[in-house]
């Protein structure tokens, strides 16, 4: 299970090694978009000008050295060819993938495109008036639908 770049993460070793049982994505990244690259660009402005950085140091012990490192790459010209669909077709497990229509980083377009390119059975969930957070914005319905994930699993 892996959470916006610790999605990009779970895909990739989902697509490498066929022991995987179960896979769940939240606000994942499957290739960079246009939406994604403006919003972490915004989120470079914020941080130079508001109290991100003494926000983020409540979870990262140097903040700054954490949001630059993530910051930095996803903006860098080259990074605007990064691509991971190659892992999909690979995934031969169960997935769930879980997004937010109001996500200020991605759409739904990896959604879709992870349905129409993982090999194994693949859940979809949605969530209206959710951003880039669902465990935080519709922590019931993300919680059933694992729930239900992981019970299916189980069976």
């Amino acid at each position: 299970m892996g959470h916006s770049n610790g999605a990009e993460i779970a895909i990739i070793h989902a697509g490498t090694n066929e022991r995987v049982k179960g896979l769940v994505v939240e606000a994942p990244h499957v290739f960079l978009e246009d939406v994604t690259f403006n919003a972490i660009a915004a989120a470079k402005v914020a941080f130079e000008t508001t109290d991100l950085p003494r926000k983020l140091g409540r979870h990262h012990a140097d903040a700054e050295m954490a949001f630059r490192g993530w910051n930095d790459i996803w903006l860098h010209p080259d990074f605007r060819r990064w691509n991971i669909e190659e892992y999909l077709p690979r995934i031969k497990c169960p997935v769930l993938a879980i997004q937010g229509y109001d996500d200020e980083y991605g759409t739904m377009v990896h959604l879709e495109a992870i349905a129409s390119q993982v090999r194994g059975p693949v859940e979809l969930l949605k969530l209206a008036h959710c951003g880039h957070s669902p465990h935080r914005d519709q922590p019931q319905a993300v919680l059933e639908a694992l729930t239900r994930f992981v019970a299916r699993l189980a069976g």
